[in-house]
């Protein structure tokens, strides 16, 4: 990469779900405390992405308080039917993200794809129109929305807190597209909030992974189920100005 490549947002909604995957064997959601690298990393794709490239968090910072609901839910079961679950949701929460691109080293098929300028330059019209997907914080049902943001600017409410630990947490999945691997891994980590602010460390130093199942790398075709960045930079330029005539 010959520049940085660095999108700053803030992204808000009224309820959060970031599973903590020990609640999840008896039927029962409950949210860790602050975002996963993999949820945040997933609002961005739902702004913007590409294979030919992969998002990276860099930073997280906590806005709002840190508060908890819980609910009853009814999920279908296997057999069709339903049984009553207890959800453990963040409420009323907003986070600024701190993320950059890099390309997808393990993807030489999509070589003829990297433009660095254009998708810096799309990714960061997405951003301002509010993505180019629904975003969500963790779950289907948590609606979230996103804007541009400088990092830092604005008081958070951990401003002042020192430090504080959240013992190990996911951090996020190794997807064969992303390593070359022909098998789903899962990551795990130690995260600390200094003064609001939570830095991730990068997926490949993450001390804890273990192997989910084997998995191979999906195909991607040009005009199948790929769309190379000129086309997108049209659509771009054309939302542009229905906008403006608006």
């Amino acid at each position: 990469m010959e520049k940085e490549n660095t999108v700053t947002f803030l992204v808000w909604g009224k309820l959060a779900l970031f599973s903590d995957p020990l609640t999840r064997v008896g039927g029962e959601k409950c949210s860790y405390q602050v975002p996963t690298y993999q949820a945040l990393k997933g609002v961005l794709e739902s702004c913007y992405w590409k294979p030919t490239l992969i998002w990276h968090i860099d930073a997280v910072r906590v806005m709002n308080p840190i508060q908890t609901r819980s609910q009853g839910i009814r999920p279908i079961d296997g057999i069709g039917g339903n049984t009553l679950s207890i959800y453990t949701y963040l409420t009323d929460v907003a986070y600024q993200v701190k993320a950059h691109f890099e390309w997808n080293e393990n993807r030489p098929d999509l070589a003829g794809d990297r433009n660095e300028n254009k998708h810096y330059f799309i990714a960061k019209r997405m951003l301002e129109r509010g993505g180019r997907r629904d975003i969500f914080l963790g779950t289907r049902e948590c609606q979230a929305y996103v804007e541009p943001c400088v990092f830092g600017e604005g008081k958070g409410h951990y401003d002042d807190l020192p430090e504080l630990s959240f013992g190990s947490m996911f951090h996020g999945f190794n997807y064969p597209d992303e390593t070359g691997r022909n098998q789903l891994e899962v990551r795990f980590w130690l995260p600390k909030m200094k003064q609001g602010v939570i830095s991730f460390i990068p997926p490949a130093q993450c001390p804890i992974v273990r192997v989910i199942k084997e998995q191979k790398s999906k195909p991607f075709i040009s005009g199948v189920n790929f769309q190379p960045y000129d086309p997108l930079v049209e659509e771009v330029n054309q939302l542009e100005l229905d906008a403006n005539a608006l």
